[in-house]
């Protein structure tokens, strides 16, 4: 079991509202543990880079903490609640309460790797989909909003748009407009640019800076480590499903300790 840490942005951690606990976490695929016993928190605020090589388990991790994937043991608290879980019968968990785990996503705002927008909805259409059908928002409110992130975003102009005709960045731009439109605690961003072409990185690595810079709490699972050594408050290097090192940026990157860590870091450069 990794021991826990707790790791605050400016001011005094005490004071500073915690937005997630991860204790103990596990995952199982069949004879394959994915996750071996990562423990993680994260006061408001914090901007948590997660990076390691592929398999390491930092899309699992990311994926559990919203439940996308139910850890096969361990606990996840978002901002003082703790997700209730129970056996599956299978040695597993699973949601004790369904309702709860989707209030709860309503919590998060979670970017996915391939974008997953709603390809018969407009940008804008994308945006209110969740604040109006799920969260009850009225729709004229909800525009207003969306429209208002998707200034922030760059996208005003392609409100009216399917995404099909929109390019690789400009469609992850707009799932992350989606994502704020939810007023969430804590933004997940699972590998954002992992699937775009290298000129379109920038652009929304750009957006993910703001919200860094807004102190917006985020946890954040991607490979740009020149990005991450800019806008993370903390570093947690992933490798075998536990987490083999971790601190802020300029100690990670600067001045690594384990072995594998260094190699890691000298593999990217």
């Amino acid at each position: 079991m990794i021991e826990r840490q707790t790791f605050g942005s400016e001011g005094n951690m005490a004071e500073t509202a915690q937005a997630i606990e991860v204790r103990d976490l596990h995952k199982r695929f069949g004879p394959l543990e994915v996750l071996k016993g990562v423990s993680l928190s994260a006061k408001q605020g914090d901007v948590i880079a997660l990076i390691g090589g592929s398999g390491s388990g930092k899309s699992t991790f990311l994926r559990c903490i919203n439940m996308l994937e139910l850890p096969t043991a361990g606990s996840v608290t978002i901002h003082g609640e703790t997700i209730e879980l129970k056996k599956d019968g299978n040695g597993g968990l699973m949601p004790a309460n369904r309702r709860q785990v989707q209030r709860i996503r309503t919590k998060l705002g979670m970017v996915f790797q391939s974008f997953n927008l709603w390809q018969h909805m407009t940008v804008l259409q994308n945006v209110i989909e969740v604040p109006v059908h799920v969260l009850g928002q009225p729709r004229d409110q909800a525009i207003e909003v969306a429209e208002a992130l998707l200034r922030r975003v760059g996208l005003y102009e392609k409100r009216d748009a399917y995404p099909a005709f929109l390019s690789g960045g400009q469609q992850q731009r707009a799932a992350i407009a989606r994502a704020l439109a939810i007023q969430p605690l804590v933004m997940l961003f699972d590998e954002p640019t992992s699937a775009l072409d290298p000129e379109l990185v920038g652009e929304v690595l750009s957006v993910i800076g703001d919200l860094a810079r807004e102190k917006r709490t985020m946890i954040l699972v991607t490979h740009e480590m020149k990005f991450a050594r800019q806008v993370a408050s903390h570093v947690v290097y992933l490798h075998g499903g536990v987490i083999e090192e971790q601190g802020p940026p300029e100690q990670i990157f600067g001045d690594p300790q384990s072995e594998r860590l260094k190699k890691f870091i000298s593999s990217i450069h």
